[in-house]
Parts: structure tokens; sequence; C-alpha cells
């Protein structure tokens, strides 16, 4: 009877939902269950990233994206269906990733993660996985993880062809040092349409397909799995796969030594703060209380003080960041023509909007935010306004 008994128990342990991937001599599931990773883009690459996550078992996954459902979107993308169309992708992506593993906790983020997005959400991540179409947001990205120092994982799709990329800022390449002269050139053209929203300024769509989206996600999500439990990763190196010839290979990025984003934030002040409550000028006194009386705030974004119409000689005051304003905002209501964005980045004390919240001057909720003096530097993030950016995934200390 025992007997029967001990093999009822042993049997049952290999039916496990884990089972078969805990056969694999170096699994650790708990690790995976307890992992934090941040998907950033929730389209076909998205997608599949999701689906892959959450049929391992990963336990906290945090997903960003701007976009709503399209009719298109359903040729390429497992978690949507047709009564999905006009939601918010990142919200049905979140849903549709529990129905799979309902173990998951998620949460959704729905805007633009260049100005929306603070830069907390990487400092809690282990791993940040991109699926993303444009050159603006992975910069934005590549900058995030560089702070943090954290690991992200790039995919690209186009056609039949893809890429997945690891860039560890603090040991090797980051994506930067990849782009070359007409990338750099193509981004300041698209910020160069300095009061458009994202919509206004939507390049080309790129032509791809499901089973290229699986193939560099795949990718994607077996290096992430390998970082997670310290196994060796394609760090600074890229995953080329030619779908049309089905050929594959590596190759291997070089390190710019005049790149500027592999510095982590450093040291970092973790107040009880929230963007929402706390004041310009509050958070003045305490970066000078700390570095000295004629020390600076540092944001991370283009923020705006103002509008200036040149043929009018007006200027409105307009506390924004630059991507929140729109293509009529960007207009002179009184003669129709585009006006001049006054943009700032540093804040000295003599501004009048010092009664302001960081948030109401466009500051996004959870950021971290540089106070200045001279070559000292030091870093505060707004804590307080961690539970509502993660919702109901766990938050915890960060170093």
């Amino acid at each position: 009877m025992s007997e029967i008994l001990n093999f009822t128990e042993a049997e049952s342990k290999l039916d496990g939902r884990f089972s078969r991937l805990e056969l694999i001599e170096w699994w650790d599931q708990p690790r995976l269950a307890n992992a934090h990773v941040v998907v950033i883009g929730a389209g076909a690459l998205g997608n599949e990233l999701l689906k892959n996550l959450a049929l391992l078992g990963i336990g906290n996954v945090f997903i960003a994206d701007l976009d709503l459902i399209e009719n298109s979107n359903l040729s390429r993308s497992i978690l949507y269906r047709a009564a999905d169309c006009g939601r918010k992708k990142s919200e049905v992506a979140a849903e549709r990733a529990r129905e799979i593993y309902p173990e998951m906790k998620t949460q959704s983020f729905h805007g633009n993660v260049v100005y929306d997005l603070g830069q907390g959400i990487y400092r809690w991540a282990d791993v940040i996985l991109g699926g993303l179409d444009n050159r603006e947001a992975r910069v934005s990205i590549n900058r995030g993880a560089a702070r943090a120092g954290r690991v992200w994982i790039d995919g690209a799709i186009e056609r039949l062809d893809g890429v997945a990329r690891v860039f560890d800022p603090a040991i090797g390449p980051c994506y930067e040092c990849t782009m070359s002269e007409i990338d750099w050139k193509m981004l300041e053209a698209r910020r160069s349409c300095a009061l458009l929203t994202r919509e206004e300024m939507v390049q080309g769509k790129v032509p791809t397909t499901p089973t290229t989206a699986s193939v560099v996600a795949g990718i994607q999500i077996q290096e992430a799995i390998k970082l997670l439990h310290g196994l060796p990763t394609l760090s600074g190196q890229g995953f080329v796969f030619d779908g049309l010839h089905h050929q594959s290979y590596t190759v291997t990025y070089t390190r710019l030594a005049d790149c500027p984003s592999h510095e982590a934030d450093n040291p970092v002040d973790v107040l009880p703060w929230r963007t929402t409550i706390t004041t310009v000028r509050q958070f003045l006194d305490r970066v000078r209380s700390d570095l000295g009386a004629d020390s600076v705030i540092e944001v991370n974004n283009d923020l705006l003080e103002g509008l200036t119409c040149e043929k009018c000689g007006i200027t409105e005051p307009f506390l924004a960041s630059l991507g929140k304003v729109t293509e009529s905002q960007g207009k002179c209501p009184k003669c129709s023509e585009n006006r001049t964005p006054q943009i700032y980045h540093t804040i000295n004390g003599t501004e009048a909007f010092l009664d302001r919240t960081l948030f109401e001057i466009g500051v996004p909720l959870w950021d971290v935010i540089a106070g200045r003096r001279g070559l000292n530097q030091k870093f505060y993030e707004f804590g307080g306004d961690a539970p509502d950016v993660l919702g109901p995934l766990s938050a915890r200390p960060v170093p």
C-alpha cells in the first residue's frame, strides 16, 4: 500500500503545471514566480512575449503600450479578439496573459513610455523586454535601463526577418552604441515635429508576420530566462533571423567610448513623496538641504514653460511635457501659425511655477530626478507613487 501511495505522489509531482520545465537540471520555478518583468510594447512581439512569460510561470509582469487594438492586429496578435477592437492593448494583453496563467500578477500602463513612464519602474524590474517599432522609444528605454543598472532585451521584426539583442550598458555596448548617423538623423527629424502628438507623427507601418514575431520573441524570452537563472546570455550581441532563407547568425556590437548612456544613477535616495503632492519648491528645498544653496533640479524629459507665437509676439504659459502637446495646441489661437515651445531641463529657483506640483509641470509618476551642484549629483526616487503605478504587483526595496 505504501508503495502505491509513494508512486501516486511521484506521479502527481510529474504531472504538475511546470513539471516538464523542472526536468531541466538548473530550472528554478520559484525564482521565475518571484521575477519582475517589464514588457514595453503589446503588439505582435509583445503578444508573443507575454504568451511565453505566462506559459513559463513568470510571477509579476508590467505591460506598457500607448495604442488601441485595431482590426489589423488580429492577424498578428494571439491575445486579441475581434470584440477587443478599440480597447487598450496593454489592458487586454494583461487580461489574456492571466487567463493563460491565473497566478501571474499583471499591471497595464496605457501611455507614452518616453514621456509618461517614470524611471522607478526600471529599478523595479529584473529584466526589461522591448517589442517596439520606433527609435525614440528604444532610446528612452535604453537610457532608463542604463540608469537603473538593468539589462534590457530588444526585439525587432520586418517582413520575414528579425533580430533579438541583449543590452547590458554596465558592462557592454548599449542600444545607442549600435545607432548609425542615419539613425540619429531620423530620430532628430522625428523629435523636430515638436508640437505633434504621437499619432500625428506615425511613420509608415512596418510589414510583419506572426511567424517572425514568434521566432524573435522566443529568442528574447529564452535570453530572459537564462538571465534570471544567472546563465550566460547574448550580452552585447544580436541574434539575426533571415526568414526568407531560414538562416540565422549572431553579431557582436562595439561599446562606444564616448556614448553617454552607460552610467547608473548613484546615489539614489528613495523618498516616500509623491509627484502629485510635492511642489517644485519643496523638492528644490530638499535638494539644496542635501547639496547646497545653489543646487538645481535636472528633469529627465523636455518640459514646457510656455508656447510663443513669433508673429503675434505672444507667449502663453503652458506647463506640460513636450509629448503631451497636441498639434492644435501648438498653433496660435489668434493667427494659426505654429508656436515655438519654450523648453527647459533645469530648474534653478527663479521659475514662476515653483508652487505647482511636479506632476503638474510634466514629471511622470514614480520618477527618479537628479539634483546637482557643480559636479556633485544625487538622485531622488518618488517612491510614494509606486503603489499607483504597480497596482497589484509586488513592490520590493530597490538598492
